[in-house]
């Protein structure tokens, strides 16, 4: 797959295309991305994802609550090429480019730069100005340039419509088996082993704090978590912890990930980790003494073990 930034001097050979935001690309993108494939073999041409970065949200919203995302742009383009895309183009997303209107983006890009032959949409998808661009304008706009498209209808699994948007409401509340199915894998979120306060060994449950690759990075809810550890080429199991440690720290504004590493010893500060969230095992607790919560690791240790290998 070849990525390009930006949109000029672009050539392709009948070129089938689809454009979105695409964070985590799941299993509603994934049917897109299939059907391009589908047309452009019909087609004898080459697919062409479009995207942007960074998120429009984090242009247009910037007095708002910053939104979380589901991948970063370097996974985003990673498991878009695991698809088997031809192309990526990635588009920076300005000011300029939010006032651009639906029909100018259409015409001077997907048109006159990239030179579409067909174009597929999902269910829901607006494009140009204030979101303007619907499944109308596509259709009086190809209708004008001789260009075939078609709109996909939503992706639902369990009566749930499959949207970016619903993963990241099953993560924040720790739903993690949904949010894997409608990701159609296991979330996962890469970062680097930093120092911590320690306070896992001294109970004797050391642990690594693990800070996100991305900072916008959505980190699942608070609670524990079976996770999978990717480390130096290998993989380990893990248990997770993400919030506050209320039992032994006493500062509430300090938000911590941290993992216990079975089978596992050794000084990895500063080394790259990429953990897998596969279940939740429980919310966070208050335990009334250290000896409590020790008890409960080692419960919690035994549960991700017999859910991990099951």
């Amino acid at each position: 797959m070849k990525v390009h930034y930006g949109y000029n001097d672009l050539k392709f050979r009948n070129p089938v295309v689809t454009t979105g935001i695409f964070d985590g690309v799941h299993r509603g993108h994934r049917v897109v991305i299939e059907q391009i494939k589908k047309r452009a073999a019909e087609l004898k041409g080459e697919t062409v994802v479009v995207t942007f970065h960074p998120h429009p949200r984090q242009v247009l919203n910037q007095n708002s609550q910053a939104i979380q995302l589901l991948t970063g742009i370097e996974e985003k383009i990673s498991l878009i090429e695991k698809c088997g895309i031809d192309h990526v183009v990635l588009i920076n997303f300005d000011r300029d480019l939010s006032l651009m209107s639906a029909a100018d983006f259409f015409e001077k890009i997907l048109c006159g730069k990239i030179g579409t032959k067909h174009f597929v949409a999902g269910f829901s998808h607006h494009f140009g100005r204030m979101a303007e661009g619907d499944k109308e304008t596509i259709r009086s706009i190809a209708d004008n340039y001789g260009i075939s498209y078609e709109v996909l209808e939503p992706v639902k699994i369990g009566g749930i419509i499959v949207s970016s948007s619903a993963v990241r409401e099953a993560l924040l509340t720790g739903r993690i088996e949904e949010a894997n199915n409608l990701l159609g894998y296991d979330y996962f979120m890469n970062g680097t082993i930093i120092e911590g306060r320690k306070l896992g060994r001294k109970i004797g449950f050391p642990t690594a704090n693990i800070k996100p690759d991305y900072p916008d990075k959505l980190i699942p809810g608070n609670g524990v978590y079976a996770v999978e550890i990717y480390l130096k080429d290998k993989k380990y199991y893990g248990v997770m912890s993400i919030g506050y440690n209320p039992t032994v720290n006493r500062d509430q504004n300090i938000k911590s990930v941290e993992v216990n590493i079975f089978d596992f010893e050794g000084n990895i500060y500063g080394e790259k980790v990429c953990a897998v969230f596969r279940y939740r095992i429980r919310d966070e607790m208050v335990f009334d003494t250290i000896s409590e919560l020790s008890h409960r690791i080692e419960l919690d240790r035994q549960e991700a073990l017999r859910l991990l290998k099951k």
